[in-house]
């Protein structure tokens, strides 16, 4: 069978107090060959690129995350420099966030986003963009900036199919969490089934919203099978269809050697 891979998760982080090598091994067990390991702030970012540096398997990203409203502000200069090395795969995770604090108190997110954008068509390196109550200026953003010209994927996709099929328009590909899981995720579950096989990608968000069965513990890539499972469940085809479709989109999309 064709390996999956977990296209988002974040194995830095303090959760994994057991460090990462158990989780390496729950990953080869599953089925998991690779996974890309994902930056939310300047200050974490060293530790995810050690990862990347010591496990051929991981890859890394570099950015810092919409929420983070206390974070060091990345410059498009800074972003490309820490971008210029051959395991960071990705620009990201960018994007914009109103959950927590209304749209005219963040223009500061705007201002980050459109950095981040810029870094990456500076850097020739994708996007991994994170968008929640802010979709209509998330594509907006998006297509003032030409994020089409390096594409990306709009990671943990919770959004409606229109806004999926304008992602995809500029170049994107939507991913799928352990969310499509999820009882309450019809609506959901219906963009899923209308994405196509070669949009797709398929992601834990690792430590968060671990799918069913193991929904309210702590998540790791080894999970994102059970992502694959409910994908091909919605679409009616087999588990090593959906991982050969979201295998090659990773690799396609983030240009990296599958080592």
């Amino acid at each position: 069978m064709n390996a999956l891979v977990d296209s988002h998760c974040h194995l830095d982080f303090p959760d994994y107090t057991e460090g990462v090598e158990p989780l390496l091994a729950n990953m080869a067990q599953a089925g998991v060959s690779h996974a890309l390991c994902v930056s939310v702030s300047l200050k974490r970012f060293p530790g995810v690129l050690a990862l990347a540096e010591r496990y051929d398997n991981l890859y890394a990203s570099v950015g810092v995350h919409p929420d983070h409203e206390d974070a060091q502000e990345p410059s498009v200069e800074e972003l490309v420099r820490l971008a210029d090395h051959p395991r960071i795969i990705a620009i990201g995770e960018t994007g914009l966030d109103y959950y927590r604090s209304p749209r005219e108190a963040v223009a500061w997110q705007r201002e980050r986003f459109r950095t981040h954008i810029r870094a990456a068509r500076a850097a020739g390196k994708p996007l991994i963009i994170h968008t929640r109550n802010a979709a209509e200026d998330t594509l907006a953003i998006m297509a003032e900036e030409g994020a089409d010209a390096v594409g990306g994927v709009m990671h943990c996709f919770t959004e409606s199919l229109a806004v999926a099929e304008q992602a995809m328009a500029m170049g994107f590909y939507i991913s799928f969490s352990g969310i499509v899981t999820f009882k309450n995720a019809a609506s959901l579950r219906e963009v899923a089934a209308a994405v196509p096989l070669d949009r797709l990608l398929v992601e834990t968000d690792a430590p968060y919203l671990a799918p069913v069965p193991h929904r309210g513990k702590r998540n790791e890539p080894a999970y994102v099978v059970h992502v694959a499972e409910t994908i091909a469940r919605i679409k009616g085809i087999g588990l090593e269809e959906v991982a050969r479709a979201s295998r090659e989109n990773f690799f396609r999309l983030f240009a990296c050697p599958a080592v």
